[in-house]
């Protein structure tokens, strides 16, 4: 049996990436940040929190991790003309949407190296390539970042047997997508979507599926689009 930790599992692609990788016969160790329902509880916004989650999940686990899914993450606004909410966004959209992640990949690496080789999934966003809003230049940052970290990784450490890679949702039918189209006007941003709607939650679900189980080891450093063609490279 294939045994995933999943970071963000309560909701949205988190809990659809959930469902369909169990569905698949795995066994999926889950997060969220309250916990409950079977999920490790771990708030990414603290410092070390992910090396207690890795911890916890190894255990779970039974001594092995053969893949890390880590789709944890916020989207909050950050007012330029806030010089303290402005700071304090960074550092809480760092810590979670980044910082975390890049604990999880270190601990997964180490891991991987002692026991032949994983699988490392890193959800990022559109935004990482693209950019995002002018209240939101952190998470695109962070998630830029997230890019080039799954890159750097594949490269490193393919001939281990360690694999990575990125997947760059655009809107997707979440509670925080739907929140951001009506801030933005829904009408306009969807015209700007080829295919005419967003995905939804069960398509980046299945995308993470099958780099989590049977996506070919060349593949590896590759980034997944899955965005109606709204950005295209």
């Amino acid at each position: 049996m294939t045994n995933i930790l999943l970071t963000g599992a309560s909701r949205g692609i988190g809990a659809a990436a959930h469902a369909a990788l169990t569905a698949a016969g795995c066994k999926v160790i889950g997060q969220s940040t309250a916990g409950g329902n079977g999920l490790i509880a771990a708030d990414f916004a603290q410092p070390r929190a992910a090396d207690a989650l890795w911890a916890e999940a190894l255990e779970r686990a039974g001594g092995r991790i053969d893949v890390l899914v880590n789709n944890a993450g916020v989207f909050e606004a950050a007012d330029i003309a806030d010089a303290d909410g402005f700071a304090s966004a960074w550092a809480r959209s760092h810590a979670i949407n980044l910082q975390s992640a890049a604990d999880l990949c270190r601990h997964a690496v180490l891991h991987f190296q002692a026991h032949g080789g994983g699988r490392i999934i890193n959800v990022a966003s559109r935004a990482g390539h693209r950019g995002d809003s002018p209240l939101h230049w952190h998470y695109a940052a962070a998630k830029g970042g997230m890019l080039a970290m799954t890159k750097s990784i594949a490269r490193a450490y393919a001939a281990q047997g360690i694999l990575a890679f990125s997947i760059t949702p655009g809107f997707t039918m979440t509670g925080m997508a739907e929140d951001y189209l009506a801030s933005r006007g829904g009408d306009k941003l969807l015209a700007d979507i080829p295919l005419g709607r967003v995905a939804s939650a069960e398509e980046v679900a299945e995308t993470i599926r099958w780099l989590a189980t049977t996506a070919p080891a060349s593949l590896t450093g590759a980034t997944i689009d899955i965005n109606g063609a709204s950005y295209v490279r």
